[in-house]
């Protein structure tokens, strides 16, 4: 589904970066958790990964995904997802879909999230669960300003009753897109910590960086 040309402008995020977020940090800084980008993220919130920058034609596939109706695009997209290091995280791993509304998705005629999650589970063997329920109708992250999205998304999330038993000591990888600012996975690895799980790596596609934190594959 993707070109060797466009294949060989996908780019992956420069090094050295925060042992908890993945930001690129500048050459030469010592190992520690300082981080602007996620010192204010909650604690339930344990770890980002992401597989490239949001970037050239990584942003095409993305808008393809998820505007567009290219669900086909999917099992490529997951599997650079299910090549991603996790950290290690001494709990039973399951894998979940950042949720979407339901309007969003009888639009798309899917949840984006949940197509990435099923192959990620699928790859690496491990349980998908669909763990979260969107329970309000906030708007679309895309067009807020930074200091309005942690607002947006107050309360947006829940744990689906059923599946409280599935996330109760687990590592629960959180699967999306794009990650922007965090907002919406802090959201919601608050609820499925204070539903019982020990850990939350959020796990996406992509993720937004300046200009000039990118390096080549």
């Amino acid at each position: 589904m993707v070109c060797g040309r466009c294949a060989s402008r996908l780019k992956r995020a420069s090094w050295p970066r925060c042992p908890r977020c993945h930001f690129p940090r500048a050459t030469g800084r010592p190992d520690q958790s300082d981080c602007r980008e996620c010192e204010q993220w909650p604690e339930a919130l344990t770890f980002a990964r992401y597989a490239y920058v949001l970037h050239g034609p990584v942003s095409d596939l993305v808008h393809s995904l998820k505007y567009e109706g290219w669900a086909e695009l999917a099992p490529t997209m997951g599997d650079a997802l299910a090549r991603v290091s996790l950290p290690e995280i001494a709990a039973p791993t399951v894998v979940t879909p950042m949720q979407t509304t339901s309007a969003r998705a009888r639009t798309r005629g899917y949840n984006q999230a949940g197509l990435l999650a099923g192959q990620v589970a699928q790859l690496k063997r491990l349980p998908l669960v669909e763990a979260l329920q969107r329970s309000s109708a906030a708007r679309s992250q895309t067009s807020l300003h930074p200091s309005e999205r942690h607002a947006n998304v107050r309360g947006a999330f829940s744990v689906h009753p059923p599946e409280r038993e599935a996330v109760q000591g687990a590592h629960v990888l959180l699967v999306d897109d794009v990650l922007t600012t965090g907002a919406t996975a802090s959201a919601a690895a608050s609820e499925l910590t204070a539903a019982g799980a020990r850990a939350v790596t959020t796990l996406a596609f992509a993720r937004a960086l300046p200009a000039g934190l990118h390096s080549s594959r």
